[in-house]
């Protein structure tokens, strides 16, 4: 198995899944109020969550550059690349351009990026996909089809406890955001077939969202016993573990997997925040 997977740093993975496919990360940066953060194995996600709550500004993201692609490219191996949604950051087109600048270098080297058409656990997924048709032996063409169909298959899900990123950016009025959080109401988003975020709909209570949410499941998810569940938490372990015990009373997965949120998923779940893909 002569492959290697490349993602962006927003692929939020665990020790043994980093471990077990080896995958070399790219690091997006998050600014906030001119304090830099580079999201990799140096960043304490518990300082990046204090910054932002005292903060009056939204985190400002940068997707990596094309030669810092370009460099994790670099070896024999064929690559395959997970990037964020195109939808939602500029790394897929960095990964393609330094694709590009890679092969006008080594042409007979096989580079295919996958735009995961999500986000954190999404994209963890995806890579797993890769891994695992690689190793029961698919060619790269075979595991490229076989993937981009997983893509266009695959359900991704959060709920936002916390309001104020969405606020500091505009995205919600002060005004409604005050009242949301007066009210109690707490937003379940979702990742559309283009791979932006949509609002599913609003619960009243951190409660009901939780047992919302894990209906949700069971109203878009098919053959579920074929399939694997993520779970990225913000600083919430407690909750992801709740939640697993919950789906699999109900549900019959394959597997579930549960990650903590690295600098760049944090920075969109924000302290409290759960993030499932299926």
């Amino acid at each position: 198995m002569n492959i290697k997977i490349v993602a962006d740093s927003c692929c939020d993975l665990n020790d043994e899944l980093e471990n077990k496919m080896n995958i070399k990360v790219v690091p997006l940066t998050i600014d906030i109020d001119d304090k830099i953060y580079r999201d990799d194995e140096n960043l304490d996600t518990k300082n990046l969550l204090s910054d932002m709550k005292l903060s009056k500004n939204s985190p400002k993201t940068a997707c990596p550059s094309p030669d810092e692609f370009k460099n994790a490219y670099k070896g024999e191996e064929d690559v395959f690349v997970v990037t964020l949604s195109s939808a939602l950051s500029g790394s897929h087109n960095s990964a393609v351009l330094a694709k590009n600048l890679t092969l006008e270098e080594v042409s007979n080297k096989f580079i295919h990026v996958f735009d995961s058409l999500s986000a954190s656990v999404g994209e963890t997924l995806v890579s797993m996909k890769i891994f695992d048709l690689a190793k029961k032996g698919y060619d790269n063409i075979n595991i490229v089809e076989k993937v981009e169909e997983y893509i266009k298959e695959m359900k991704t899900f959060f709920v936002l406890e916390s309001l104020d990123n969405l606020i500091k950016a505009g995205r919600i009025s002060n005004l409604k955001g005050k009242l949301a959080s007066l009210l109690s109401i707490v937003p379940i988003m979702k990742s559309t077939n283009e791979g932006e975020i949509d609002m599913l709909e609003k619960v009243r209570g951190p409660k009901k969202a939780f047992k919302r949410l894990i209906e949700v499941v069971g109203e878009n998810g098919e053959k579920l016993e074929d399939k694997i569940l993520g779970i990225a938490h913000c600083n919430c372990l407690d909750k992801a573990l709740k939640f697993k015990e919950e789906v699999m009373k109900l549900y019959n997965f394959k597997d579930i997997i549960i990650v903590d949120t690295h600098g760049i998923s944090t920075v969109y779940a924000n302290e409290g925040g759960i993030i499932i893909a299926f």
